[in-house]
């Protein structure tokens, strides 16, 4: 996952330092809270493996850690908006002159503030609504947890207007006349909107947010606003209704997965356990033709399957392997291309953040997804490597490089051994159960921790523990938010009876369950550029799986599928905002990979094939 901000162009309409002590002080106030969450989530999750673990569980620890869950996912959220981290598609506004860039940045800004202020009572509301709730053990009143949503509103609001401040007058006030324009077309065609029936969709779910992510507004805002904006014009359903949807869709205790391994993986990247892994596989493999495109590959199986991550899984390898692989000839556009498809090749390794979110959208059970994940990545990364191996000879002539002695091996595999422990250590506490998925990221980070202090000292430094940790509520809180505001995307079109429609227009493909896999392998593929993986799963995947029951697929080989043909389409230039998460970490032009990659994405798209008609790959070891 990727968020690209532009801020150039921008001036100041308020003396530059009064706004920057305001915005200081604001964050301050939000990420400092974030991550006492952050630390106080794994802290709970690991006391409740470790009572049950000596017979005595703590029966109200789950409810506590779902109650900080949405304080946590909210603050999150604010502490991206003031990052400028929240996920969006900057392809198009990149192309402009830095003074529309500048206009399509304050539109980007001012449509999420609008946005916040028109939800805001309905918050307030849905918070006074929530009081009537107890929690059964704890016996807390539910305003304490919902109370999160309009206090993250309202830090979002001031945060919102911090950054506007920044902005020209006349892009606010051209910013504030296009969407009053908006609104008072919206209303004025209101009751022909409304005797469209389904028709409307296309208005709000493809013409309305379609422009406001083109024009750089984040995915997750575009999803709610377009949202909200449906429901008031052609229905007569409170924004209440849009609130509680968002809460619901954020509030999965099995998501609370997704803060912890994106913690750990930050761990594993600042120990230097990534570092002595990847010593190890260059010990073994430098020497042969292709040997560090090998290393790399077999780098991110080994690292994906801890970080769950990708931005964390490239931002681990890249920075360490580049330099060598750039000492050895290979170009730059070689180095993006081969980086950005080993992303989208291990996408199913366990714990991918994206199984999680299939697992907690589609029921399917996590414990065989976790099972199922690792033997495609294997069979893609083979392909990869067999390109790699073709590519080999044009790029790395210039050095040759000896065999590691058998002394030099031994050593780094020694040293890396704990290292390497850590992603079986993961999937074992899984399958035999001593840990679920949500629980299990809580081992990791402990082992780590010891890691880093008793073995691998010098790597963890104590001061940047704050840091590392509001990053993590960061990256948790724009991912969080994005599957808020797609369950309520996704509930309003089940509501209008689209998702009807689509299931009988699914269920009618020519070719029965082959045309029924090609159709959804493409989709997916396009789905996965656009709207970025987790939106587009969240949103299609309740719809899509009861078709592929009906045609006899496999409920865990079509999340193979599903989860591969999504990070292809991720990882594919000009759109997928994970190829433009790979340029900045390996510090690579955008262009110098746009003709390279297509012979790396073609052989993943010949493998997902592979993949798609032979379903043992997925299911044979369940």
């Amino acid at each position: 996952m990727s968020a690209l901000a532009d801020t150039h162009g921008r001036a100041a309409a308020l003396p530059s330092d009064w706004l920057s002590s305001a915005e200081r002080a604001l964050r301050l106030a939000v990420e400092v809270p974030a991550a006492i969450l952050v630390a106080a989530e794994a802290v709970i999750l690991f006391a409740g493996i470790v009572s049950r673990a000596i017979g005595h569980s703590i029966i109200w620890s789950d409810e506590l850690a779902s109650i900080l869950f949405l304080w946590l996912a909210m603050l999150g959220s604010v502490v991206a908006i003031q990052r400028a981290e929240h996920m969006r598609l900057t392809f198009v506004v990149g192309s402009l002159s830095p003074r529309a860039r500048a206009w399509c940045e304050a539109l980007a800004v001012g449509t999420v503030f609008a946005f916040l202020a028109l939800l805001m009572h309905a918050a307030y509301d849905y918070t006074e609504d929530q009081s009537f709730v107890e929690t059964p053990a704890l016996g807390w009143s539910g305003t304490v947890r919902a109370l999160a949503v309009p206090v993250g509103f309202a830090l979002a609001l001031l945060s919102c207007a911090l950054r506007l401040a920044r902005h020209r007058v006349a892009d606010l006030l051209g910013v504030g006349a296009v969407l009053a324009v908006l609104i008072a077309v919206l209303a004025v065609a209101a009751p022909a909107l409304t005797g469209m029936g389904n028709w409307a969709l296309l208005v709000f779910f493809v013409g309305l947010l379609g422009v406001g992510i083109l024009a750089g507004v984040p995915i997750a805002f575009s999803f709610a606003l377009a949202t909200s904006a449906y429901l008031l014009t052609t229905t007569s359903t409170p924004l209440t209704v849009v609130v509680g949807r968002m809460d619901e869709g954020m509030s999965s205790l099995i998501l609370l997965a997704i803060p912890l391994f994106v913690l750990l993986g930050q761990l594993v990247d600042a120990t230097g356990m990534a570092r002595v892994m990847v010593a190890f596989l260059a010990s073994l493999l430098g020497h042969v033709k292709a040997g560090m495109s090998y290393v790399l590959l077999g780098a991110m199986l080994l690292v994906s399957g801890i970080s769950g991550s990708k931005t964390a899984d490239m931002a681990a390898v890249a920075p360490v392997l580049f330099p060598e692989m750039r000492r050895r000839g290979m170009k730059d556009g070689e180095l993006l291309s081969i980086l950005a498809a080993s992303g989208a090749m291990s996408e199913t390794i366990p714990p991918s953040i994206v199984l999680i979110a299939i697992a907690s959208a589609t029921g399917v059970s996590i414990a065989a997804l976790f099972t199922a994940g690792i033997l495609p990545a294997l069979v893609l990364a083979l392909v990869l490597a067999v390109v790699a191996r073709y590519r080999a000879g044009q790029e790395e002539d210039a050095v040759v490089i000896p065999r590691a002695p058998a002394s030099v091996v031994r050593k780094t595999l020694l040293v890396a051994l704990p290292a390497l422990l850590l992603p079986f250590l993961i999937r074992t506490a899984v399958v035999e159960g001593v840990a679920t998925a949500t629980e299990v990221s809580t081992i990791g980070i402990a082992y780590s921790l010891v890691l880093g202090l008793v073995i691998y000292r010098g790597g963890l430094k104590w001061r940047e523990m704050v840091p590392m940790l509001a990053r993590t509520a960061s990256l948790s809180g724009a991912i969080l938010f994005i599957v808020g505001a797609a369950s309520a995307m996704a509930w309003a079109l089940t509501q209008s009876g689209f998702s009807h429609d689509l299931a009988r227009a699914m269920a009618a493909v020519p070719g029965g369950q082959t045309g029924f896999l090609l159709i959804s392998v493409v989709a997916f593929i396009v789905l996965g550029s656009l709207l970025e993986g987790i939106p587009a799963i969240v949103l299609f995947a309740p719809l899509l799986f009861p078709i592929a029951h009906q045609f006899g697929i496999h409920e865990v080989h079509y999340s193979m599928i599903v989860i591969l043909a999504m990070g292809l389409g991720l990882f594919a230039p000009p759109f997928g905002l994970c190829y433009y998460a790979a340029c900045i970490i390996g510090g690579v032009s955008p262009e110098a990979g746009m003709r390279r990659i297509w012979i790396y994405l073609g052989a993943l798209f010949v493998g997902l094939l592979v993949l798609t008609f032979v379903p043992w790959f997925s299911i044979g070891f369940l």
